[in-house]
Formats: structure tokens, C-alpha cells, sequence
């Protein structure tokens, strides 16, 4: 079967440790829990989107540090992996996730060679080519670039937590040409937005714009008009640690099961709302069955 999403992104080791509070420098807080599990973007969205039923392709580069276990885990979502390449010489990208007693998070990131992607050398639009969405998470800007102006499909540009250090205005005002959406939160929006000249997304002149605000919600602008997507309520909130790439995941299983773009960002939200219920981005992973079940009171008031 043909992918109906390819996701490029990192796949990464997720150290996720708990403290009470953050130290102040030059000062240490005791770790109250540690887990280390599969992570990354590409993988997330990836994963969470092939758990729904989508057929789904994803795309990274990986060390070859990369557990075995790991990559099962990918595979066994049901995932096409063909383009999650080996690259010696690397170790595979890791992410260390600190978050303390009222849910903030910091996150120290080792790049590894999906950060440095241009210069191996390597392609990957076997599967881009082939798909109705392609959407672009974490990874170095240029690759990603050179791949947008090579693909049919619908592009989605998620630059996440990467837009404030890695992108820069001459770099999103080109992948902006290649654009159908465009994903953040609203940190990143304060990045993206200086960077298009824009005070708030109402400016931003693609057919979908979300903007996700944790607790808040979700702005959406969609085809031109302004959308608030509510929270859909968890049965508790443990980690949100993966929530925003769940909701992306979820958002493509709407679409795929032929909801339109608003119904789909509910969809999404709903599928956002398991995923903070536990400890790690791919722990709680829903069937479509229960997001629906979950989004179904929401749908009906739209």
C-alpha cells in the first residue's frame, strides 16, 4: 500500500526525567523519575498516525546506536520504515526532557545525522512521492527544503521547538513557497511570525494555520477563516511530553477517514488528550474507536 502520509522528522532516544523544580545554575535538584524511551518528532507523529489506521511512511536518518527494540516498535505500528536509514559514524539523536512539578519542560537535543542531512548525501522521496501529505517536522532546514520542491502532495511545515534556533526568515520565507500548512505552538509562532513579518497568524496566507496553546487550546486559521479548537478533556494529565505531535497524528487520521480540516483538528485534539494520560510521547496510544468516542460530543457542536 502506498503511504498516504510520509512524516520527515528526527527519530530519537527520549531521556524523560522529573524534578521538583529546575536548579538554578550552578546548583543540583534530585531526579524523582527517570524513563528512557523511543522519541523524536518524526517518529511520534509517525507512529501515532499509523496507530490510527493512516498509512503513514516515515523518513530520518538514525546511528547505529539505534536499539533494535526501537525500531520494532516503529515497525510494528504498522509504519513503512524502507526510508529510515542507518548512518555510520553517528550516534542516533537523543533527547534529554526535564519537566518539573507544574508541567513546564526543558529539553537538551543531540542533533545526530538527521540534523546534518544535506551533507550525506543520501535521497529520500521514495515515499514522498508517492503520498497525499508530506509533512515536515525537526531536521536540517536545507534538506528539508530541497525535498519540498520536489514533491506533488499537500506539504505541512511543523518547524517545532527548532524554529527558534535552527530556521531563520531567509530559510522559512523559501520553504513558505513549497507550504500548504503550517504547525506550531505558540512559542514557536513568536519565532515564525517575526520571521514572515506577521503580527498574528490571521496574516499567515496558506489554507491551514494552527496554532496550539496548550491548555488554552487551538487557533486555527482555515482557507482564510479564524477557528478555536477546545481542549478535549484527559482523564488526567500526567506528561504532555509527545501531546503536540499526537494531535498532528490525529489530525491526519481525521482527514484520512474523510473529515474536513475542522473536524480533523477536533479529532486531533481528542487524540492529544491520551496521549498526556502517561508518562512518554508513545506510551498511550489510542485506536481511532477511541478517539472518536472521546470526540464525538465536540463534533456535535460544530
Amino acid at each position: 500500500m502506498d503511504p498516504y502520509l510520509t512524516v520527515y522528522g528526527h527519530v530519537a532516544i527520549d531521556q524523560i526525567v522529573k524534578v521538583t523544580r529546575f536548579p538554578r545554575d550552578n546548583t543540583t535538584e534530585d531526579v524523582v523519575e527517570k524513563t528512557t524511551l523511543l522519541g523524536g518528532t518524526g517518529t511520534n507523529v509517525a507512529v501515532h498516525a499509523a496507530g490510527l489506521g493512516v498509512p503513514t511512511a516515515l523518513c530520518a536518518f538514525v546511528g547505529t546506536d539505534l536499539p533494535a527494540k526501537f525500531l520494532r516498535q516503529i515497525s510494528e505500528s504498522g509504519c513503512i520504515v524502507d526510508e529510515v536509514i542507518e548512518v555510520e559514524g553517528y550516534d542516533t539523536s537523543q533527547a534529554t526532557v526535564v519537566n518539573d512539578d507544574n508541567m513546564a519542560q526543558k529539553v537538551l537535543f543531540y542533533q545526530g545525522p538527521h540534523g546534518c542531512a544535506s551533507k550525506l548525501g543520501i535521497p529520500m522521496m521514495k515515499n514522498a512521492s508517492k503520498s497525499r501529505y508530506v509533512h515536515f517536522v525537526t531536521g536540517e532546514p536545507r534538506f528539508h527544503i530541497d525535498c519540498m520542491s520536489q514533491i506533488d502532495g499537500s506539504i505541512s511545515l511543523d518547524p517545532a521547538q527548532e524554529a527558534h534556533r535552527i530556521w531563520n526568515a531567509e530559510l522559512l520565507n523559501e520553504a513558505m513557497q513549497y507550504t500548504d500548512s503550517l504547525f506550531g505552538n505558540n512559542y514557536e509562532f513568536e519565532s515564525l511570525l517575526k520571521y514572515l513579518g506577521l503580527d498574528s497568524i490571521d496574516g499567515v496566507d496558506k489554507p491551514l494555520v494552527v496554532c496550539t496553546c496548550g491548555s488554552k487550546g487551538t487557533e486555527a486559521m482555515i482557507d482564510g477563516e479564524k477557528f478555536h479548537i477546545p481542549v478535549v478533556e484527559a482523564n488526567r494529565v500526567v506528561d504532555a511530553t509527545g501531546a503536540g505531535d499526537s494531535f498532528r497524528a490525529g489530525y491526519y487520521a481525521g482527514l484520512y477517514n474523510g473529515y474536513d480540516k475542522h473536524e480533523s483538528l477536533l479529532i486531533a485534539s481528542a487524540t492529544a488528550s491520551f496521549i498526556v494520560e502517561e508518562v512518554g510521547a508513545l506510551t498511550a496510544m489510542p485506536t481511532f474507536d477511541e478517539v472518536m468516542e472521546r470526540a464525538d460530543p465536540y463534533l456535535r457542536e460544530i
